[in-house]
């Protein structure tokens, strides 16, 4: 049965992907050339298509001056990156099942993909009974004894509580009320949900009004958001991915059902590639649509490019920050065979706490006071700016508490006098300021900062890579080394001219390929070059997040005791 291109994207399910589709009819029904991207296409009558993914690509807003119960008016177009914050309202029509819900709510690993709901009925469970009205929490959807069910919580008295509720369980299931704030690109990425269309609030005024400006002044109404996609599709005799917008007027009929889709170039993606046994590397491939940048290798990798992924492993980077107080600062990962030269930097530290976490056996931390402290013990050396201390260990004492004794934890220091060393003690929770005074003016390899020093650390690029061509660490005037990171790398190289290979990070590059029978002219990768990876704001979180799930929270400071 055909349908409007629009109408059939909004009700597919991501999971049912690749689907092929025949065009039907529309505006291109004698054939036409469609742009978009720079990507030209003839959308024909009768011609065949293969839909291998979607993304909202912008949203069609709905205005409302007053509230959501109001009568909607204009229409306006918002790019993702619309400035402004705001919060969602919840959707009064229920599911009317879980099934419905996983199908057409985002749920995944991030606090967004974590969606609430509510029965107006109880729901009772083999331990556990779901009273009406309590607000579930689901968080991912995983196989249970052989059937798909939804990992849930709730919290009841400060505890969660955690359970399943398997897909067929049928009953009325509303959206419970959102009090986060969310940008555009969150919201169109994990909260409007499949076939429906999502009322949102501005949270805050826009700071920066001009004429340009879609939405009115002052504007503090509600706004219907209705998604409009980038479909990416393979057509029949094309090398390239195609990207086409779902309002597009033409209508299609599914035909995947009946058809060969053997027949199209199947493009695969990094981790598509990486997915493959160790046993299918090396292989060659094409590039179907290159990644954005202009460093080197991801300006070479261009459409229509050939390459050799010689193998995937894993590797180890560490993660550097920009220091700054202002922001935004850059971010970088860099491999442990970086050959430049560091030099170190004053670390801060805020607190005689984060003294005690940074104190190391293999040399003694020197630091001067920042900021004035005075305890009212008499046990306890009130700090000036400008004191200096040496930090020695961690151990207890006894202080008076509204006449009761307490044991806290204090930070043994000697205090630097001009001919003579004073010992004090700091106490665990004192909110002060330090800063550390280096001694050592070694020049350190990045591998031997990472085998003698604790992370994070600080320093400068004091001898550029002069294996790379711009070394961008070396015109950065201070780096924080903030921790080690393992991720998962392809090793390619062109197949024209093999002269070096460069590693390219799986996760962090969009693209694709299809790959080529063609012979191997050698299996050993030539000499693989130095790569200092710039990652952008979102990149690092989302590497920080994934690095660290696994591991415990620090401990807590010690509070000041009242």
């Amino acid at each position: 049965m055909a349908c409007t291109l629009e109408k059939f994207i909004h009700t597919l399910d991501s999971r049912a992907l690749p689907r092929v589709l025949q065009i039907q009819s529309g505006i291109y029904f004698q054939g036409s050339i469609y742009e978009m991207f720079g990507n030209e296409c003839c959308l024909s009558t009768g011609e065949v298509i293969k839909v291998i993914g979607f993304r909202i690509n912008k949203l069609i807003a709905s205005i409302c001056e007053n509230n959501e119960d109001s009568q909607f008016s204009a229409k306006v177009e918002l790019p993702l990156n619309f400035p402004g914050l705001y919060k969602v309202v919840a959707d009064k029509t229920p599911y009317v099942s879980i099934e419905e819900i996983t199908r057409k709510v985002a749920i995944g690993p991030t606090r967004f993909g974590h969606p609430c709901f509510y029965s107006p009925e109880d729901i009772k469970l083999a331990n556990l009974t779901i009273k009406q009205g309590e607000q579930v929490t689901f968080n991912s959807v995983e196989e249970v004894n052989g059937m798909m069910a939804v990992n849930c919580g709730v919290v009841r008295n400060d505890q969660f509580h955690s359970f399943t509720l398997p897909l067929s369980l049928e009953g009325k299931f509303y959206e419970c009320e959102d009090d986060q704030i969310y940008t555009l690109k969150e919201i169109a990425e994990w909260k409007i949900p499949k076939c429906r269309n999502r009322i949102v609030k501005l949270s805050n005024t826009l700071h920066m009004w001009n004429s340009s400006n879609p939405l009115p002044e002052n504007f503090g109404g509600c706004l219907i958001l209705t998604p409009v996609y980038e479909v990416q599709a393979v057509m029949k005799f094309r090398k390239d991915i195609v990207h086409i917008l779902s309002d597009l007027d033409v209508e299609v009929k599914d035909i995947t059902d009946c058809y060969d889709i053997s027949s199209f170039l199947q493009p695969l993606s990094l981790e598509d590639v990486f997915e493959r046994t160790s046993k299918e590397f090396p292989m060659v491939a094409e590039i179907m649509e290159g990644p954005l940048g202009s460093q080197k290798p991801y300006n070479l990798l261009h459409t229509g490019k050939q390459i050799v992924i010689y193998k995937k492993y894993q590797a180890t980077r560490v993660l550097a920050s920009e220091i700054r107080s202002d922001s935004p600062k850059r971010h970088f990962l860099i491999p442990k065979t970086y050959k430049g030269k560091f030099k170190r930097r004053p670390r801060e530290f805020p607190t005689a706490y984060d003294l005690e976490i940074a104190r190391s056996e293999r040399e003694q931390l020197h630091v001067v006071a920042t900021k004035a402290f005075d305890s009212p013990h008499t046990q306890f050396f009130p700090v000036s700016v400008g004191d200096q201390f040496l930090v020695q260990q961690c151990h207890t004492s006894e202080v008076l508490y509204e006449g009761r004794k307490k044991v806290i934890d204090v930070l043994a220091c000697e205090q630097i006098l001009s001919d003579a060393y004073k010992k004090v003690l700091l106490p665990m929770y004192m909110e002060g300021g330090f800063v550390e005074v280096i001694h050592d003016k070694k020049q350190y390899q990045l591998s031997e900062i990472c085998k003698e020093f604790r992370l994070p650390f600080n320093v400068k690029v004091s001898v550029r890579d002069l294996s790379i061509k711009e070394d961008v660490l070396a015109a950065v005037p201070g780096l924080q080394l903030e921790e080690e990171i393992t991720d998962s790398y392809l090793l390619i190289s062109s197949a024209s001219s093999p002269e070096e290979s460069w590693e390219i990070p799986v996760y962090r590059l969009n693209m694709s390929v299809h790959l080529l029978n063609k012979d191997i002219q050698t299996f050993v990768p030539p000499m693989t070059k130095t790569t200092v990876e710039e990652i952008s704001e979102e990149q690092y979180y989302m590497v920080r997040r994934y690095e660290n799930q696994s591991l415990l929270p620090p401990p807590r400071p010690p509070k000041k005791p009242t």
